[in-house]
């Protein structure tokens, strides 16, 4: 059994945000049905950037669809969220209300009822600002903090979306355990921009502390001399951190360059400070060796070290593929693919894959009845 078998999630959502919340559920044993309008949710036929959007996030859902305009299947669906045990939506404000599928109504239907909005922003001056995990990652600082200086660049994944969706998952999963005391459910929401700010707190308490605003990432000094990526001799590009002085120890004594034991380079702060010197001096020695040397190197010293992937490299990760941390989906076109689980243990062995991506409507038949 898992965890929320026995759930009902009823999920009104497109995008990323809110199918992200949906996904969690789904994972963890819950009946999530996703309710599309007639021929699909548009996410499903989006490109470029989009295309991954629903094959990421829609596996061991249902799919109902739903013409809400319809008052014999708006009554259909109203019959099923009196089943329900939580709803998922992250519709414009008011969206659902103009259709009968606000709180307050389905609460009075259903008291046990877990509502869940995903919203740009929580109650506020800008909770009626259309947002976008873009616009949030502006507001917020993370794209100052990201970019080079006077570049403000976003974050190369929907962070935002993704983690308001997990936020919202937390809140449903507090909302159940409050509803096992009281017996009722209540509503609960999930803000982007608020999850942005939360990601930036460190940052914004740097600040507290230091009484500086810190500089972006890519200008910053970093609180270890050698923090960075530097490039091997097969091309490759690899990161290195250096962040202790047993660490440190083990790296000089590996690498055997005299010119290591600089008194500049004696102690972690004395090191950031010498960054200038010590970076160009590292890259040098680094760069006469593979790739492959660099990663043994490190290993036999424990030093964190990373080649420079992308995405697409992960499908064959050894550790992904080894440790259940890649599911099996069949993508719409037919052809098979995998996607990452998510990145939590239970009992010793990661969450399965219970349904295959659905067709649009696949269980509409099923679940609310022949027309």
């Amino acid at each position: 059994m898992l965890p929320l078998e026995g759930i009902r999630v009823v999920e009104f959502s497109h995008m990323v945000m809110g199918p992200t919340c949906g996904l969690i559920l789904a994972d963890l044993g819950a009946e999530v049905i996703k309710v599309e309008p007639p021929g699909g949710d548009r996410t499903r036929g989006l490109t470029a950037s989009g295309a991954g959007f629903f094959p990421a996030l829609s596996r061991n859902k249902k799919s109902v669809t739903v013409d809400m305009v319809d008052p014999a299947q708006l009554d259909r669906l109203l019959a099923l969220l009196d089943t329900a045990d939580v709803l998922i939506e992250n519709f414009r404000p008011g969206a659902l209300e103009a259709k009968g599928l606000g709180y307050a109504a389905l609460s009075a239907r259903n008291p046990r009822l877990v509502h869940c909005s995903l919203k740009g922003f929580l109650a506020g001056p800008y909770e009626r600002r259309t947002a976008l995990d873009e616009v949030v990652q502006m507001m917020a600082g993370l794209a100052y903090m990201t970019g080079p200086p006077g570049r403000p660049l976003r974050a190369g994944a929907p962070v935002n979306d993704m983690m308001g969706g997990m936020f919202g998952a937390i809140a449903i999963l507090a909302a159940l355990r409050e509803r096992d005391r009281t017996g009722r459910g209540q509503q609960v929401q999930s803000g982007l921009f608020e999850t942005c700010a939360f990601l930036v707190s460190t940052a914004m308490m740097q600040q507290a502390v230091t009484g500086r605003a810190p500089p972006p990432m890519p200008g910053g000094r970093r609180a270890w001399g050698v923090y960075d990526v530097f490039d091997a001799a097969d091309g490759v590009q690899v990161f290195v951190g250096v962040v202790t002085e047993t660490q440190w120890q083990g790296f000089v004594a590996a690498l055997g360059d005299a010119r290591l034991h600089d008194a500049r380079f004696a102690g972690n702060n004395a090191r950031s400070a010498a960054r200038e010197a010590l970076i160009p001096l590292v890259q040098e020695i680094l760069g006469q060796r593979t790739v492959a040397e660099i990663e043994a190197l490190c290993e036999a010293n424990g030093l964190p070290y990373a080649r420079i992937n992308a995405p697409g490299d992960l499908f064959e990760d050894p550790h992904l593929q080894s440790s259940g941390g890649l599911l099996p989906v069949t993508l719409p076109d037919g052809r098979a693919s995998h996607v990452p689980a998510l990145p939590v243990a239970m009992g010793g062995a990661r969450l399965p894959l219970r349904l295959d991506l659905p067709a649009p409507g696949q269980h509409t038949a099923a679940i609310l009845g022949e027309e």
